[in-house]
């Protein structure tokens, strides 16, 4: 079965703006550079995308390894890496999400273009 995020910790994914994503390097054991992303939560899930779409190195190291660790909240997560991109409802419900929360941003609208898009990735606890 796999494992989901509690209420209680997707309550503090929600306005937190603190991630940072290691994916495992190719060993499968030791965790990358943390990388500084933005997150959001749609449906009761946790989503992140790479900004330099499927080009970015984290990106390729979560679809490839598709575990690692977060740092979020405050706290660090061992986790899953899926990829989710190409849901068409999904992705429009997270360019939403995207929009609400960083809302004035100048980094913000390329977020929502193809590449970033298509590199959208759910995170699930390990």
């Amino acid at each position: 079965m796999t494992k989901q995020w509690t209420v209680e910790q997707l309550d503090a994914f929600v306005s937190a703006d603190d991630m940072h994503v290691s994916p495992f390097y190719a060993d499968g054991k030791t965790y990358g550079t943390p990388t500084w992303v933005w997150s959001v939560v749609v449906d009761h899930d946790l989503y992140v995308r790479a900004y330099n779409g499927q080009n970015s190195r984290w990106y390729q190291s979560a679809m490839t390894q598709q575990a690692g660790k977060i740092r979020l909240a405050g706290k660090e997560f061992e986790t899953v890496f899926i990829n989710a991109a190409g849901d068409s409802l999904l992705d429009a419900k997270i360019s939403a999400a995207y929009q609400a929360k960083y809302q004035g941003s100048p980094y913000l609208p390329p977020m929502l273009e193809k590449d970033p898009v298509s590199a959208t990735v759910k995170i699930l606890p390990r």
